[in-house]
């Protein structure tokens, strides 16, 4: 990348990204140079790095065959430089920025992503997100909807169903003895199966019909105050387990970093909807 480059800084529900204006195309965002950025004491800070760029500029086959549908590209990072193939929150926080610098005009339109086209929507203050069909990451799962053992420090294995939501994720139950509040996420849980390319591993309390409450464990990036797949993911999880919501009644996820709505659509798609926020500006000097 240019020694400079324009940034914005935003957030849904606390979960914060850093965008960078590359609307020409022509600066590559690499590993290092995202670690960097995300860097809380000697970067910008924030839990990913978002490339703003022209789809038909991607560097995969895949997202640029998506440029007649999605004029924009969402390249998203971790916190540690991995490339993710998308973000809940993040498509957001993206489509916000698209909105404010007049690069989308419309209340609804198509994001380009790794993990294929997410349509977004404007409601008032709220964005809704289309993250697209869920999937078990494991065909042969259960009735049951236990394919997987999650592990912390200090409690015994926790049941837990791996759900694909264009990225992995494993969502742990807990029992009502055990509280949110007192788990250690200081460190990745150890998940079994271990999954080749990791995994996102949500925590989930029911807190009554159609409501639950969970903390998260980003892979690549450690525990954030909200993460927008993994709610999704959470919320599927428990609808298999508990059953107690008919049609598309939403669900409400408590997080951290505040509350959200999830529409589990009849075509097995999943819809989040939550605050975006876009917090400053600026120009970074990568040099």
């Amino acid at each position: 990348m240019s020694a400079s480059v324009r940034f914005t800084k935003g957030h849904g529900t606390r979960n914060d990204f850093v965008l960078l204006d590359d609307r020409e195309g022509t600066r590559p965002l690499t590993a290092s140079a995202a670690a960097a950025i995300a860097d809380r004491r000697a970067g910008i800070g924030g839990d990913g790095v978002i490339r703003v760029a022209p789809t038909a500029s991607a560097a995969e086959e895949e997202v640029r065959a998506l440029a007649d549908e999605a004029a924009w590209f969402m390249d998203y990072r971790n916190a540690d430089g991995s490339i993710a193939e998308m973000c809940g929150n993040g498509v957001r926080v993206f489509a916000t920025y698209l909105r404010r610098e007049g690069l989308e005009a419309h209340e609804s339109f198509d994001v380009a992503t790794r993990g294929g086209l997410k349509q977004v929507r404007f409601e008032g203050e709220n964005v809704a997100v289309d993250l697209g069909p869920w999937r078990y990451e494991d065909p042969e799962t259960g009735a049951d909807g236990i394919d997987a053992l999650v592990h912390l420090p200090g409690h015994e294995p926790f049941s837990a169903l791996r759900i694909n939501m264009g990225n992995p994720h494993t969502v742990a139950a807990l029992p009502p003895s055990i509280r949110l509040a007192d788990l250690d996420l200081s460190q990745a849980p150890l998940v079994n199966p271990t999954p080749a390319a990791g995994t996102n591993v949500e925590f989930v309390h029911i807190v009554g019909p159609g409501h639950i409450e969970m903390r998260v464990h980003e892979r690549g990036v450690g525990e954030t105050e909200s993460c927008g797949t993994g709610i999704g993911a959470a919320a599927v999880a428990t609808h298999l387990w508990a059953g107690d919501l008919d049609g598309d009644q939403p669900w409400i996820v408590d997080v951290p970093g505040g509350r959200l709505r999830v529409r589990l659509l009849p075509d097995g798609h999943v819809e989040l909807t939550g605050p975006a926020v876009l917090v400053a500006d600026g120009t970074l000097d990568l040099s």
